[in-house]
């Protein structure tokens, strides 16, 4: 089996959290905490940050990443995606196809070895993608919608229902991503057709896109330090 690759974005233009990917979390960087959930999962031949930005290189390889090129500006911006940059890491790193590649968020904070691990189980067992994946705490099925000053059911026909007989619905984390180097290349392949979840408890489901999730994420790493 050809060995797996850990890539993990990072690029140092972030806007909504500035520089939230080597802010200090919990006593280390935030980048550090993928990097090291990775290196002692014993999955990854080579665990690579790809980073525009000097400060978030050095950071990186100090936890022991390894950063073998500077991520070209033009694929730093605020619109290029997630899987322009891995399928840019990939060909220049000259992956062969099968190679296990497994996208890790740098702000990934509470990514776990054995979930990366069930990831790379999917993976091998036929899964075209396998991602971190949480279960909404609510049935989506009985959402509402704004119309007006109104509050409309989505469904009308789910309202009346229990909430132990309506479908249990997933959303992603935005920890994890697996996929053969080959699918990362394909231009059309996108995450949803043929993908299989890690489903990720509640309490390490933080999703670092605002302030606030940041915040949430302190005082969730502060409880589960607690009970550690």
């Amino acid at each position: 089996m050809t060995e797996a690759i850990a890539i993990i974005p990072a690029r140092g233009g972030s806007k909504r959290i500035p520089r939230k990917n080597i802010r200090d979390f919990a006593g280390k960087p935030a980048i550090a905490w993928p990097i090291e959930a990775a290196r002692s999962s014993g999955l990854f031949s080579s665990v690579v940050v790809s980073t525009d930005d000097q400060e978030i290189a050095d950071c990186a390889t100090g936890f022991g990443a390894n950063v073998p090129y500077m991520r070209d500006a033009s694929l730093a911006d605020d619109y290029t995606g997630t899987t322009d940059v891995i399928r840019d890491a990939v060909q220049r790193l000259k992956l062969a196809p099968d190679t296990p590649v497994c996208c890790i968020y740098a702000t990934a904070l509470f990514v776990v070895p054995k979930d990366l691990a069930k990831g790379d189980d999917l993976l091998q067992n036929g899964a075209t993608w396998a991602m971190s994946v949480c279960e909404y705490p609510t049935p989506i099925d009985r959402a509402y919608r704004r119309d007006g000053d109104q509050l409309v059911p989505r469904d009308p026909s789910k309202m009346p229902m229990r909430s132990q007989d309506l479908e249990p619905a997933y959303y992603d984390v935005g920890q994890f991503y697996w996929a053969k180097a080959k699918t990362w290349l394909d231009p059309e392949a996108r995450v949803w057709d043929g993908a299989r979840g890690v489903e990720i408890p509640a309490l390490r489901a933080v999703d670092i896109d605002t302030e606030s999730d940041w915040q949430r994420a302190e005082f969730l790493m502060s409880h589960l330090q607690d009970q550690s």
